[in-house]
């Protein structure tokens, strides 16, 4: 064999060393090449509406409901923004398969592109979360546009998949009820709208409402339900508020959960699970329900116990 049939030796640099899974085009320097716009995704010019997403997405759990338009030849068309955060916008989107009456309507919450996102509490709540790549972890601790945008697929991924086994529990048992999470598509995730589909209006936040004292410690007891199954799930909401609580045709709907935590991963898990009963005992007391009733040490002990830590 000659020397130039062997393999070349292999360059070792001064310093820091190249991580195993790092790619190549992740350390050159220039310019990046401008995204391709996918034909698909652009919006008719006369009616703004653009073929349905569907096809290229991530989809909620099996079976789909019948109410939820899956066909490829729906077309979605934008109807407002229905709610504006300081991570992510609700739109309000109408997909339809035109020619038919098959229709329904979508919550849409598309996350804030890297430049103007304001996960300004994230550290807390991604602990626990792992990435496979040694690249992706340094980028998000680092906060580079790439790691942002990272923490916001993970955001997305951590809400769209604790909205699926939320709703395979509630349909099961009927002890929590989510909004059906239609399907994940990079940071953007569609869910069942809650509200009046004729209006266009979302179902009422439960801090907008004054409920009666029996409305009140139905919704209270709804609340406790949903509470023990995310703790037997293993999980906190990690945000919990009225204002993160709607109420649709009777029912108590848990929603915003992108920043759910994970109870034994998260080493302050304990601490969200008990700020999250606080501030929800807070308001429940305030409105008249029985200070016994909602006692917040009573109910975090007894959440931490359901989840197996205490």
């Amino acid at each position: 064999m000659r020397d130039h049939d062997l393999p070349a030796p292999e360059r070792r640099t001064r310093g820091k060393r190249r991580f195993d899974d790092d790619e190549p085009q992740f350390l050159k320097r220039g310019p990046a090449r401008p995204a391709l716009v996918d034909p698909d995704d652009e919006p008719d010019p006369d009616t703004g509406e653009h073929w349905s997403s569907w096809d290229g997405a991530q989809h909620g759990p099996r079976p789909f409901p019948d109410w939820l338009v899956t066909e490829l030849a729906a077309k979605d068309a934008e109807l407002g923004v229905l709610k504006t955060g300081k991570e992510a916008d609700v739109h309000l989107v109408r997909r339809a398969v035109p020619g038919t009456d098959r229709s329904c309507l979508l919550a849409v919450k598309r996350y804030r592109d890297p430049h103007h996102r304001q996960f300004h509490r994230d550290a807390g709540y991604l602990e626990g979360r792992r990435v496979r790549r040694s690249r992706e972890t340094r980028a998000m601790a680092g906060r580079t546009a790439f790691g942002r945008g990272m923490i916001a697929g993970q955001w997305a991924a951590a809400e769209f998949a604790a909205l699926a086994r939320l709703w395979e529990i509630g349909s099961r048992y009927g002890t929590v009820t989510v909004p059906y999470p239609v399907q994940l598509r990079g940071t953007e995730l569609m869910l069942e709208f809650l509200g009046d589909a004729e209006q266009g209006t979302a179902a009422p936040r439960l801090a907008q409402l004054r409920p009666d004292p029996e409305e009140l410690r139905g919704l209270w007891d709804q609340l406790l339900d949903a509470l023990v199954v995310l703790a037997r799930a293993g999980h906190a909401h990690g945000d919990l508020s009225p204002y993160n609580l709607l109420v649709h045709a009777g029912r108590l709907v848990l929603i915003d959960l992108p920043q759910v935590v994970d109870l034994v991963a998260n080493p302050q898990g304990p601490e969200f699970l008990a700020r999250d009963v606080r501030v929800v005992s807070s308001w429940f007391a305030a409105r008249g329900l029985p200070a016994a009733v909602a006692d917040p040490a009573a109910l975090t002990a007894l959440l931490l116990r359901e989840a197996g830590i205490r």
